[in-house]
């Protein structure tokens, strides 16, 4: 028999599973818990290393030539300062709350500090802060009740612009202020819909800034930062999915990201004067995710989505030319940008068997230095598994042949558990829009190798990096036909020698946590079980219930819930509507003050799979939103995850 943890050592003793109608419900610290079992000491013992695996992203430059980076060491994400390759961390923010940002001003009086945002128990409604590296004292810049987003300094350090919807709270209007306290902030133009600010003009009269409708359809605009006039940049007939923009350091140009005349997203430069559209990387045809310019205008780096795995490629401005840069592991590029002096370029590289750390890149030398080494728990690298690209046929053709899936396949090593196959689970990733790619996972490494489970992450249609036509394939009325797609890997699954279809779980967060529920709904009996993370439940109570600043967003991508026959097919596909057609076991985990995906979509799941005698265990932590991003709240929701993937296994 298992030993069941200590309750007041871990405050994770958990009640017995109950499918009745008075199930209990047990509250611990932050946490809510009701139907889970006692969590197997076993369990927590063999998780300890895992949740202490750590990893390091860049946030930025310093201004005496080190670098910022964002690290958990107590139970958040905080900001420190590394000085020197594999130098120490100087920690320098302290808070309950995880920090985001991080951005000193190259010039000005200000660079005695820097810039970062922070929100309250995962609501989202970010607050940018100015924090004084004299005193080491915080001082708040915005209302402290509203959304604030995407502050950007400005060239001679005195200002930054950022977007607020402090006037309506849906609206994302954009603003001026200074790092001298709240009532320095000034609305310069007043907006419909969602806009970010990206660059300032090199003479700081004017801010470039993004309309984001949704991710095929974007539209650009320069701000007179004096009057609040706006002039659309690059109009064009063509519905256009931009993904970025900045000016050249001369002014002459805008550099912009967009998938204009193509199924991909290039990098492109305009000419200010003539309006000439030039593609600088029209010989790659895979998506570029970012990119950032050297102060001396001499090279842009920019980041190339290749199947799935991100590539970074160094442009020479003058001549055209570009390379891709040697020595990157394989996986995501977290983010990237130059020193003052432009000579180096600091990276942050997620591999799939490594933790994620930055690296920095001489440019003469072309050769990489590792500055941060996060810790792995202790644990061996050399037992990390890597993710193998592999592509599966599905319900529908593509000129005459079957089209094929993108997914990426991690798998155990040594004998399989309980048989001749490997047990699977099925990491489907939400957005919709957004794409699994892969880099390092501790949870993914756990069950690999602590649970012996094989893990299958496919991009099903509507999933981005495969061209904007894949992209559309799944809106509006084609919802479902993402879903077949599940079907359709449940089938090749039956096709491989080395993974056991009969022993599969399906497991996603948000969109994805739509999908599990929708998986269920159609495969329940070819699943054992599934999990679902802050999911949708209903698209018309989500469309209703989510933050007013993203019902549009979500309409254009899911349909409009007001329009009748929309309506009738929304209800029709949601998950809570047929919750009696459910037969196999549910964990549901949601964050109280998610904005996105509202506390109500869970609960109202939970209680659909209760009345209907179905078996649903549920994790609720009071502080936290769209995920849980508190170490004592995930090292709760990874032990809950593992325990029930071991617990269908050990049933079946």
């Amino acid at each position: 028999m298992r030993k069941a943890i200590n309750l007041a050592a871990l405050l994770l003793v958990l009640p017995a599973a109950a499918l009745a109608e008075n199930v209990e419900r047990v509250e611990k610290g932050a946490l809510v818990m009701e139907g889970i079992p006692d969590i197997p000491e076993e369990t927590l013992d063999r998780l300890r290393q895992y949740n202490n695996v750590r990893g390091a992203s860049l946030r930025g430059w310093t201004p005496d030539g080190g670098i910022m980076i964002g690290t958990r060491f107590g139970s958040t994400t905080q900001l420190h300062r590394v000085d020197e390759p594999m130098g120490v961390r100087h920690q320098l923010t302290f808070y309950d709350e995880p920090v985001g940002g991080g951005s000193y001003a190259d010039e000005g009086p200000w660079r005695h500090g820097f810039l970062f945002t922070r929100d309250f128990g995962g609501n989202e409604q970010n607050q940018i802060f100015f924090f004084d590296t004299r005193n080491g004292q915080e001082r708040l810049l915005t209302d402290g009740e509203s959304r604030n987003s995407g502050y950007t300094w400005s060239n001679d350090g005195k200002r930054f612009a950022f977007t607020s919807n402090r006037d309506d709270g849906t609206n994302q209007d954009i603003w001026v202020a200074t790092p001298e306290g709240p009532e320095s902030a000034r609305m310069v133009a007043e907006v419909d819909g969602a806009f970010w600010v990206m660059d300032w003009s090199p003479d700081d009269t004017k801010l470039l800034v993004i309309r984001y409708v949704s991710i095929n359809e974007a539209y650009i605009y320069e701000v007179d930062v004096a009057s609040g006039e706006m002039t659309e940049i690059n109009p064009t007939d063509q519905r256009v999915g931009y993904g970025g923009g900045a000016y050249g350091v001369n002014g002459d140009y805008i550099y912009l990201v967009s998938d204009q005349g193509s199924e991909f997203k290039r990098l492109h430069r305009l000419d200010r004067e003539t309006g000439e559209l030039v593609t600088l990387t029209g010989d790659i045809d895979w998506d570029i995710n970012g990119f950032a310019q050297s102060d001396d205008g001499e090279y842009i780096a920019f980041a190339a989505n290749e199947n799935g795995m991100e590539r970074l490629w160094l442009h020479e401005v003058d001549d055209g030319e570009h390379e891709r840069v040697e020595g990157v592991p394989v996986g995501q590029i977290g983010g990237f940008g130059f020193d003052q002096e432009s000579e180096r370029l600091a990276v942050t590289f997620a591999p799939s068997d490594d933790a994620t750390d930055v690296h920095i890149y001489d440019i003469d030398d072309e050769e990489f230095t590792r500055w941060t080494q996060s810790e792995i728990g202790g644990l061996n690298a050399d037992t990390f598994v890597t993710a193998e690209l592999v592509h599966y046929p599905t319900f529908d053709e593509v000129d005459g042949q079957a089209r094929k899936i993108p997914a990426f396949v991690y798998k155990p090593e040594g004998e399989p558990r309980g048989g001749d196959k490997h047990p699977v689970v099925v990491y489907i990733h939400g957005g919709p829009e957004s794409q699994y790619r892969p880099s390092f996972s501790s949870t993914f490494q756990f069950l690999i190798n602590e649970l012996g489970v094989a893990i299958v992450a496919p991009n099903v249609r509507g999933s981005a990096g495969y061209g904007k036509s894949y992209l559309q394939l799944d809106n509006g009325f084609k919802r479902e036909d993402s879903v077949k797609d599940i079907g359709a890997l449940l089938d090749w699954l039956e096709t491989r020698d080395d993974l056991d279809a009969d022993r599969a779980i399906v497991y996603g967060g948000s969109y994805g946590g739509y999908m599990v529920l929708a998986s269920m709904m159609h495969y329940d009996e070819r699943l054992l079980g599934g999990i679902d993370v802050v999911g949708i439940s209903n698209f018309v109570t989500f469309l209703k219930n989510t933050k007013a600043y993203r019902r549009d967003l979500r309409r254009a991508e899911y349909g409009d819930e007001r329009d009748p026959e929309m309506y009738d097919f929304l209800q029709e596909i949601s998950p809570a509507n047929h919750a009696d057609e459910f037969d196999k076991p549910l964990l549901v985990i949601q964050g109280a003050n998610d904005p996105r995906v509202p506390l109500s979509e869970s609960e109202q799941m939970v209680a659909e799979m209760r009345d209907s005698g179905n078996e649903v265990w549920y994790l609720m932590a009071k502080n936290e939103g769209h995920g849980f991003r508190k170490k004592e709240n995930r090292e709760a929701y990874l032990a809950t995850v593992a325990f029930f993937i071991d617990e269908l296994l050990e049933r079946d």
